[in-house]
């Protein structure tokens, strides 16, 4: 079981680590949106009905308006948004910044419950935002000048932010017993958001398939295959057969895999001042992590973007 767990976790740090770089090459020649849409529209219709051939009783129409509600918040305006921004900054950055969200989920749950967070859980908050501002701040912090544009920076912590109220939201909504039916059918009604928005901005009508590059092929059935079924499989698996705490190490790792292949394979900044922010910024995830333990009450469905917003 050890083995298995181990391997499992390989998986999630690698896939969806990875996911970021695949979106990156994927939007070289596909528009964003229309290529999420793809993207989350093959699997959501795989998973939905291996798990209706399985056996899983049919959603009701609650279950389903629960499902848009949450594959709303979290594809369109989580991994839309991010997909939309890895033309504008580097695929590193974007998992830097997305991996915030357990910040903004500390904020969003606070709201929602009308409650203060803890003292720990505040000097997250203030030293992870800190680590953005380095990241993004003033220029003299660095010798080189900022390869950031403001517009993609932006994009990506609004996408952080709804995923984290849709992950709130998820909590009690009412969705399937089956994680992976609810997340088929999140998926589904995220891939519709996401066709709608391509149509109402016109990428239809600038996007040719011939225009499509090998290395974006690749990159949109990497994210297909890897990204949205099999790093889905190995996590919903793992949720049930290993500890949350040891789960949600993900969060840590994948934006640090995310930089380091970025570097690797597209050439990627990775100065001193990102590095540095990287450590604050992850820094105080564990820190709000270890006394919120905000990832064990995420259900599986909450991480269909966890790898981009997945």
């Amino acid at each position: 079981m050890k083995l298995r767990i181990a391997i499992a976790l390989l998986a999630i740090y690698t896939i969806w680590g990875s996911t970021y770089l695949a979106i990156r090459f994927a939007v070289e020649t596909i528009p964003p949106f229309l290529m999420a849409a793809i993207r989350f529209l093959i699997p959501g219709l795989l998973l939905v009905a291996w798990r209706r051939l399985a056996g899983d009783p049919a959603p009701t129409r609650r279950q389903w308006f629960s499902a848009a509600v949450i594959g709303l918040l979290l594809l369109l305006g989580g991994n839309g948004l991010v997909s939309w921004a890895e033309r504008r900054i580097d695929s590193g950055i974007a998992a830097l910044l997305v991996g915030t969200t357990p910040i903004w989920l500390v904020l969003t749950d606070s709201v929602a419950g009308r409650r203060m967070p803890g003292w720990q859980a505040i000097l997250g908050l203030l030293i992870g935002f800190g680590g953005v501002v380095m990241l993004i701040g003033p220029q003299e912090l660095s010798d080189h000048p900022s390869p950031y544009d403001p517009a993609g920076i932006a994009a990506v912590l609004v996408a952080a932010f709804l995923w984290a109220v849709g992950s709130v939201y998820s909590r009690t909504a009412d969705l399937p017993r089956s994680p992976l039916l609810g997340t088929g059918m999140e998926m589904l009604v995220g891939s519709g958001g996401l066709f709608l928005v391509s149509l109402l901005i016109g990428e239809a009508g600038r996007f040719t398939p011939d225009s499509v590059s090998v290395r974006s092929a690749a990159g949109l059935a990497y994210l297909i295959i890897f990204g949205s079924l099999g790093g889905f499989v190995a996590y919903t698996w793992l949720l049930r057969n290993a500890p949350v705490s040891l789960v949600s190490t993900y969060a840590y790792v994948n934006p640090l895999v995310a930089m380091l292949l970025g570097h690797w394979l597209a050439h990627e900044s990775l100065t001193a001042q990102v590095m540095i922010a990287a450590a604050i910024i992850i820094g105080s995830v564990i820190l709000i992590n270890s006394k919120q333990q905000t990832a064990a009450s995420v259900r599986p469905s909450d991480a269909v973007s966890a790898g981009e917003t997945d």
